[in-house]
């Protein structure tokens, strides 16, 4: 088994089709076939269901897709670890939740560079699932998230709590209204707002993504609820303003990253980005949203 059979098994199941993944590829549909062909030969099994139609998966097929990406994924670290210069005494991968690479991150992934130079970096975006899976399996050193899942071997650390405020286009206009765009900050979030809005319908716009729901209601106009550091720039700029009397909610964000690691650099990483929560968490307590 080797990795362009892997890859073209890959692109065959998101594409369902042989002569679909040729094309993307930049191979032959008989290249395609052979390639599929010594893959089911190595594993002994069918991977997919050939008609007409295209190509579905067999259930053995779907069991294998979770392999078929880790394994891609440990070759490719394989690959960045490997293949760094001798300057570099180590490397390191984070993963985060897009809101927390609004200002959080970036600043912290700056502090590193400056502070340790010989330490490569490879920052990723993800969701709690796949962040989680990969610090599972040990293709990612430290992952930051909202809803961890407690799985064992690997470790879940508090880091901070977010603030989040209420943002809006027009503090003038009454509050509930048809342009508030929920943004699914997880269960710790829905627990929260549910109890402060009991009676509150299921809003018309629902996002899973706090810089989604911003961008739809500076485009549109409209209200949502973001984290303190975003929503600072944001009000400065006069694109946003703060809704009068609205609540905050606390949104604890964790640190999770795995028992067996074998980074070298691990425990400083750690310890990095716990100083560099408690400074940003003074300055959020020191601006002027907070009430």
């Amino acid at each position: 088994m080797d990795m362009n059979q892997v890859r073209t098994f890959l692109a065959v199941a998101a594409n369902g089709s042989f002569l679909e993944a040729a094309t993307r590829l930049h191979v032959t549909q008989s290249t395609v076939s052979s390639r599929i062909q010594s893959l089911e030969a190595f594993l002994g099994v069918s991977l997919f269901v050939r008609n007409r139609s295209g190509a579905t998966l067999t259930p053995a097929g779907r069991r294998f897709i979770h392999h078929a990406k880790a394994f891609i994924l440990t070759l490719e670290q394989a690959k960045h670890d490997v293949g760094l210069p001798s300057r570099f005494r180590a490397s390191i991968t984070i993963g985060a939740r897009i809101a927390l690479w609004e200002v959080f991150l970036p600043r912290w992934v700056g502090e590193m560079r400056r502070s340790s130079p010989d330490i490569s970096i490879r920052s990723e975006i993800g969701f709690e699932e796949d962040l989680m899976r990969r610090v599972t399996e040990g293709t990612m050193d430290v992952a930051l998230m909202y809803t961890p899942q407690h799985n064992p071997g690997v470790h879940v650390q508090h880091l901070f709590d977010e603030t989040l405020v209420l943002l809006t286009t027009d503090p003038s206009k009454s509050w509930p209204n048809e342009d508030y765009i929920y943004v699914d900050w997880g269960p710790a979030f829905y627990a929260q707002h549910s109890s402060h809005y009991p009676n509150l319908e299921r809003p018309a716009q629902v996002v899973n993504i706090g810089w989604l729901g911003v961008q739809i209601i500076i485009s549109n106009g409209g209200s949502c609820f973001v984290p303190v550091r975003m929503a600072e720039p944001l009000i400065e700029a006069g694109q946003l303003f703060h809704m009068p009397n609205s609540p905050q909610f606390k949104l604890p964000t964790y640190m999770v990253y795995s028992h067996s690691s074998d980074s070298i650099v691990l425990e400083q990483v750690l310890g990095s980005l716990r100083e560099h929560a408690a400074d940003e968490q003074k300055k959020v307590l020191s601006t002027g949203i907070l009430l």
